[in-house]
């Protein structure tokens, strides 16, 4: 099965890179299928393609570098062109959970910086609606526990309850390339995802959070039975 979900990923990323053309300012996305998009990507530089990167992780930045990716930053280029990234979840209107890997304030940040933004997957991360995976929330440091009680209180407000836990251990908690500390709420499905991100996004000691909502333009699905886009106003 592991071969099989990276095959998919690679044919979600080599579609995306369909839809890079020569002179694109990009940003690239973190993780498993972001990664492939990066492999594919390298080979279309080394065969001329003129492109230059924004990475949205130190460990992206990393594989672009090794394989003679083009960058620049964001502060350098705060506008770009095209965002490939991949997601946990992918929800109806293209509304995502992504921030499995850790990026996810970085990734938002990106993404809002991008013309379009193209989500990769395979078909599996397809849902009706969002919150079977835990939902990533990227916090400050100082206040953790408060911070932690306030997203619980705002999530029973809308009828969510689960465990609401520290990524790594609370002695050695994993930490973002922003320093902060990332909680993965177990709310199960929410109904009300914009409004739900509306209520995380005016707790103070919330840096971010994973729902990604009128960001993603167009999803490539890959599956069993082929490459599947996704129009964000289809």
């Amino acid at each position: 099965m592991a071969a099989d979900a990276k095959t998919l990923k690679k044919e979600a990323a080599r579609a995306a890179l369909g839809h890079v053309e020569s002179g694109m300012k990009l940003g690239i996305g973190t993780g498993s299928t972001a990664e492939e998009f990066v492999r594919l990507l390298a080979a279309g530089v080394a065969e001329g393609l003129d492109v230059v990167g924004v990475p949205t992780s130190e460990r992206t930045e990393a594989l672009c570098r090794e394989l003679s990716v083009p960058l620049t930053t964001l502060d350098e280029t705060p506008e770009l062109d095209l965002t490939v990234d991949g997601a946990d979840e992918v929800g109806p209107g293209l509304a995502l959970i992504k921030g499995g890997g850790g990026a996810l304030l970085r990734e938002k940040i990106v993404a809002a910086a991008s013309e379009r933004m193209i989500v990769i997957a395979d078909e599996s991360k397809l849902v009706e609606t969002l919150g079977r995976f835990p939902l990533p929330i990227e916090v400050n440091t100082f206040g953790l526990r408060a911070t932690m009680l306030a997203i619980g209180a705002a999530g029973r407000r809308f009828g969510l309850t689960g465990e609401i836990a520290i990524r790594g251990t609370e002695a050695r908690p994993f930490l973002t390339d922003g320093g902060h500390v990332i909680v993965d709420a177990s709310f199960g499905r929410i109904p009300a995802t914009r409004a739900f991100a509306d209520e995380l996004n005016a707790i103070p000691g919330v840096v971010e959070h994973g729902l990604f909502i009128g960001l993603a333009s167009l999803a490539i699905l890959a599956g069993k039975n082929g490459i599947r886009t996704i129009d964000a106003h289809s």
